[in-house]
């Protein structure tokens, strides 16, 4: 007989400390990379557009399994700190965080739900149409500069937030 394989949730954080915590399993594969490029528009995202960024398509995956497909925009000035590795083994937010000199003014997200297209159904290895969660972070430096954009999309299926409320 079969055991089911036990659940596998992923938290989306709603505080800093978690956000930038790694899980156990977890690998990212380093999908696309595009030097110098404009960020595009993001309803509700404030504050001054940095002359170019760097675009990483990134694939997460947790025991093998791919639970996140994220778009992430990362100043170009700011990239050139980065060290190369950390491209494929750290979070979005712990890249921007780690990067000496650097203060982070304002970080913020946010968290709608929708259904798989048939391009993310395959990347994520879920059924047309299965829910999903689609979840933006962006930070901005002190002078209101926007240094990052994370555009991200969650398997329903395994997405949970948590929030202590008292």
């Amino acid at each position: 007989t079969h055991q089911p394989q036990e659940q596998l949730w992923y938290e989306v954080e709603t505080d800093w400390a978690g956000l930038l915590r790694s899980r156990e399993g977890a690998s990212i594969e380093l999908l696309n990379e595009q030097f110098n490029t404009t960020l595009p528009e993001f309803p509700l995202i404030t504050g001054e557009r940095a002359k170019a960024y760097r675009l990483l398509r990134r694939r997460h995956f947790r025991y093998g399994k791919p639970y996140l497909i994220t778009n992430v925009y990362i100043d170009e000035s700011i990239c050139e700190r980065l060290p190369r590795t950390a491209l494929s083994t750290t979070t979005a937010l712990r890249l921007i965080n780690d990067v000496r000199g650097l203060t982070i003014g304002d970080v913020r997200q946010t968290m709608t739900i929708g259904q798989a297209d048939v391009m993310i159904a395959e990347m994520l290895d879920i059924h047309l149409n299965a829910p999903i969660a689609l979840v933006t972070r962006s930070a901005t430096d002190t002078q209101g500069r926007i240094i990052m954009i994370s555009d991200g999309v969650y398997r329903g299926d395994q997405v949970r937030i948590e929030m202590k409320l008292k």
